[in-house]
């Protein structure tokens, strides 16, 4: 099983940057296609990034697109999502989900495609 924990967020002024880190243990991930969704306050979770385990396919959200960018290093058994040109509705709680899968090459970019879960981190930016 994986455990996934999520680092990196805080309070940051709109037009700001932010890198998310999600580090996972007991098992490598070098298997697993790795996603990150998100939950702002009344709304529901909704898919920022994914990216598969071989880390050349990624696929993003429309709204993020050309300002995230999310990445692995299977070595260091870690995923990142660097947040640039950050906006207010941007605010969440960013979760990191991790699925096994047989595609090299596969993404996937709904919440129930994921077996695993962070706790999440929160992310405010202030207008």
């Amino acid at each position: 099983q994986v455990q996934l924990v999520e680092s990196g967020g805080g309070l940051v002024q709109a037009g700001g940057s932010l890198r998310l880190s999600c580090a996972a243990s007991r098992r490598t991930i070098r298997y697993y296609a790795m996603g990150w969704f998100r939950q702002a306050p009344g709304k529901e979770r909704e898919f920022v990034a994914a990216i598969s385990w071989t880390g050349t396919n990624t696929y993003y959200a429309d709204s993020v697109k050309g300002r995230f960018t999310i990445s692995r290093d299977n070595d260091k058994n870690t995923v990142y999502l660097q947040m640039n040109s950050l906006k207010p509705e941007d605010t969440a709680v960013y979760y990191c989900a991790a699925r096994l899968t047989s595609e090299a090459s596969g993404w996937f970019g709904e919440g129930y495609e994921y077996n695993y879960w962070g706790q999440g981190t929160q992310v405010t930016v202030s207008s």
